[in-house]
């Protein structure tokens, strides 16, 4: 499956974005789909999740009640819907998939779980 991530820009604090990751080469509710973020010099975190079985949603304590993720299998797309962005948002998006569908944490949260990852979409906020 080949993803490409999409919809990052420059929004103001307490401004709002939605991102896109389509899928392209297979279906996208076989996979278990994660958004993560990098900022330069940091380590890549897990920000959200959602399950391929189910459709059970992890998100970060730091996203938590702000950002929403969704699947449109029509559509072959995951969103995440970003609202009230911070500063401290800022960086790289990227999306990727896996086909593991053990319902763990540390596994939906690891990037070592995801077999394919897309390209990124820079986010950035202004305070």
């Amino acid at each position: 499956v080949q993803l490409q991530a999409s919809g990052g820009g420059l929004v103001q604090a307490g401004g709002s974005l939605r991102l896109a990751c389509v899928a392209s080469g297979d279906a996208l509710d076989d996979y278990t789909i994660g958004w993560f973020r990098q900022a330069p010099g940091k380590e890549r975190e897990a920000v959200s999740c959602i399950r391929s079985t189910g459709g059970r949603t992890w998100y970060a304590d730091s996203v938590k009640g702000r950002f929403t993720i969704s699947r449109d299998n029509a559509r072959n797309t995951v969103y995440l819907q970003m609202n009230s962005l911070k500063p401290e948002d800022t960086s790289a998006y990227l999306c990727a998939a896996t086909r593991d569908s053990r319902d763990r944490i540390v596994v939906v949260t690891s990037i070592y779980s995801y077999n394919y990852w897309g390209t990124g979409t820079q986010v950035t906020v202004s305070s």
